[in-house]
Order: structure tokens, then sequence, then C-alpha cells
């Protein structure tokens, strides 16, 4: 069988796709990772503990289906029921869900356009994945995937939210779009975004809106009560990047019951690993040693800023375990290889919006100490 018949079998829209592209995982002993945002700090000593206790029959056997312990305890920290919580396979599976749940894809909208010959614009709207850009890259990817529209507005020049009058000026943005992400704290900006201009966006959204608090932990300020407040609203987070869970892959996702249970009507049977949940649920009645390695990550993150600047850098504020900066002298695609030349990896994206910034990690004050080393080097 040929290539040419074999790419006649894959659907048209799935050979269109380009794909997520994920941090580089290194295969070289000895770089320092500031790349993928991972919490520099092992999971609690009970965390470990829990999760190796858990290695024993009950391998065999197949977990919870609907993470019930997980979402109970979820529930008692938000102060909300556990049919308000979905657990996913990481928030991601999460975001995807979303959009299959909430999303008419084009082809299909355009068929009942035409036989109902109904309000064009409205039609199109349930079919429309809207976000601001620069945000997190898998949304694009994940409107492709289910053949959706997207409706991309950009931040404000400083990576800040642009106002709700702004937005009606700009008519750029759609008050009715199915589905809207709002990633809050921002990435790769690391922008925090107050309570209160997200609630004003969200009570002009006719649609879902999904605020993707991926790194809310090192923020100020949350918007989960948001979520509790208003039926078309969710909050989706994350054990990963605060909680030291990446292996094990664990999120969730709260907001008001109707919209929580068509998630779980399109959830896989058996989508959170028993592992998984035996570490997120060990990881909630140990929150006070967490919390203390979110100051450590914040202290070393305020440090490093100030220390980057005083060589030149531009570094943005940042309520998130990550800065971004535009480096001085050189490109930030030249920065990228010269850096790893000095055995530490950072993040650099190819978008013509972020292309002259690069994306740290905060790591350990060693690994924040050996970058600033490494860049008086490169200086």
């Amino acid at each position: 069988m040929s290539s040419r018949h074999i790419q006649t079998l894959i659907r048209p829209l799935v050979q269109g796709l380009t794909p997520y592209v994920p941090g580089e995982q290194p295969k070289i002993k000895g770089l320092i990772k500031l790349n993928t945002n991972e919490n520099p700090y092992p999971p609690s000593p009970r965390v470990l503990a829990a999760t190796r206790a858990a290695v024993d029959g009950r391998l065999r056997r197949y977990p919870n289906p609907t993470a019930q312990l997980l979402r109970d305890k979820l529930a008692r920290l938000h102060d909300c029921k556990p049919e308000n919580i979905i657990v996913g396979n990481g928030s991601d599976e999460l975001l995807a869900m979303a959009v299959r749940a909430f999303v008419e894809p084009r082809a299909r909208q355009a068929c009942r356009l035409s036989r109902t010959g109904g309000t064009p614009a409205l039609l199109w709207s349930k079919s429309i994945v809207q976000f601001f850009t620069p945000s997190y890259s898998l949304y694009p990817v994940l409107a492709d995937i289910h053949g959706a529209a997207r409706n991309t507005v950009p931040l404000s020049a400083d990576f800040t939210l642009p106002s709700l009058a702004e937005l009606k000026r700009a008519r750029q943005w759609d008050f009715r779009a199915a589905l809207t992400f709002v990633t809050t704290p921002n990435a790769p900006s690391g922008r925090g975004y107050c309570a209160a201009e997200l609630e004003e966006l969200c009570r002009a959204q006719k649609g879902v809106v999904l605020l993707d608090e991926a790194y809310v932990d090192f923020a100020g300020e949350n918007a989960m009560r948001l979520a509790l407040k208003y039926p078309h609203v969710l909050v989706a987070r994350t054990f990963s990047k605060a909680y030291s869970l990446c292996f094990q892959r664990v999120g969730y996702c709260v907001g008001h019951a109707e919209l929580i249970a068509a998630l779980h009507k399109i959830r896989d049977s058996y989508n959170v690993n028993g592992l998984g949940q035996v570490a997120a649920l060990a990881t909630l009645d140990d929150l006070p040693c967490y919390r203390a390695s979110f100051c450590k990550i914040i202290a070393t993150r305020e440090r490093l800023s100030h220390e980057l600047e005083a060589l030149g850098f531009r570094v943005f504020p940042s309520q998130t375990n990550f800065i971004l900066v535009r480096p001085p002298r050189y490109s930030a695609q030249a920065w990228l290889k010269k850096l790893r030349n000095r055995r530490i990896l950072v993040r650099w994206f190819s978008d013509p919006l972020v292309r002259d910034y690069l994306r740290i990690t905060i790591g350990t004050p060693e690994e924040a100490a050996a970058l600033v080393r490494a860049a008086k080097a490169v200086l």
C-alpha cells in the first residue's frame, strides 16, 4: 500500500492539523530544566508515602470511575457539592472535553444554517472557540481538532486584559461565542488578572466561559467564586504546576452541576488513574507543606526578576511560577541556544506576538543563580 493511498485513509481535517508542541524533554543528564513550568520541589513525604503504599494488589483493579473520594474532598475545599466537580486526566483533558461538549463543529452548523435559514451570526457563534492571544497554545489545537472556528483577540500591548469597553469598541470579540477560554494568570506572559475584571467579562458573555487557573496558586487572587456564582462559568485547575504531580496527570473543573453533568457524559470511563487519585487525595491532606513551597517559589521569582533586570532584561510582572523576559543584545532565539550550550533549558516560542521573549520557569534558588551566572557569561 503506497503512502499516497494511506493518506486517503486519514480524514482531511486531521491531515491538515498542526499538533501541540510541548516543551523539550531533555535526554542529556545534568541540564537545568527551566522550560516546562514544573514545581522544582518534590511532592510532600506524605504524598510519596501514600502513593508507594497504593502500589499493591489494587493495580489489577479499575480505579473509581468518577474519582468520587477526590471530588468529595475538593467539594469540601471549595465549599460546593461533588456534582459541581469533574476530575480529569490533567486539566488539558477537561479543556478538550469542554470544546466537545459546548461547541458545534462548523460543518454541522453550516448544514443547520442551510436547513433552517436562521440568523447566520448567532448560529456561527455556536461554532466559535474564543481566546485571547498570546495564551495557552493548546487552545487553537483543540478548536482545530473539533472542526470549530477560532476567534482570537489580542491582549493589550503589555499583555493586560482589554476592558469590556475596549472589547465592545473593537467589535472583534464575540459575546455570543460558544466557548471562551481565559488563561488566568496568563501564560506565557505571567500576568495576573483581578477577579473584578474577570467577573465583568463573564457577566457579558452569553456562552460558556472557562477560566483556566493552572497557575493560580502563585497569584494573589483567584476567581473560583465566579464558577459557583454564574451558571455559565467554569474554573479549571491542575495538580501539575503547583502540586508537583505532572507525572500523574490530575486536574479538575468546578462549575454549575448541569455543565459538569454534560462533561461527565463524554468523559472516558476510567479517565483518571488510581495512583493519581491517591496522590491528589494525599496532597489535599498536606496543603500547608505546599503553601510553604509556593512562598519559596514566589520569593525566588522576585529575586530572579530583579537580578535579570539589573543585567538589562525586560521582565514582565508575574503571578505564576515563570517569568517572561525580553533579553538584551541578542535575539531571544539566540539566547535560547546560548543558554542551552551552558546546559540551561528555557522556552522560546516562534509566535510573532512573543518571539522576542523567553519564558523562564522558576526553579530552586540554586538553579536561578546558575541561570544568572550563565546570562552574565553570555553578556
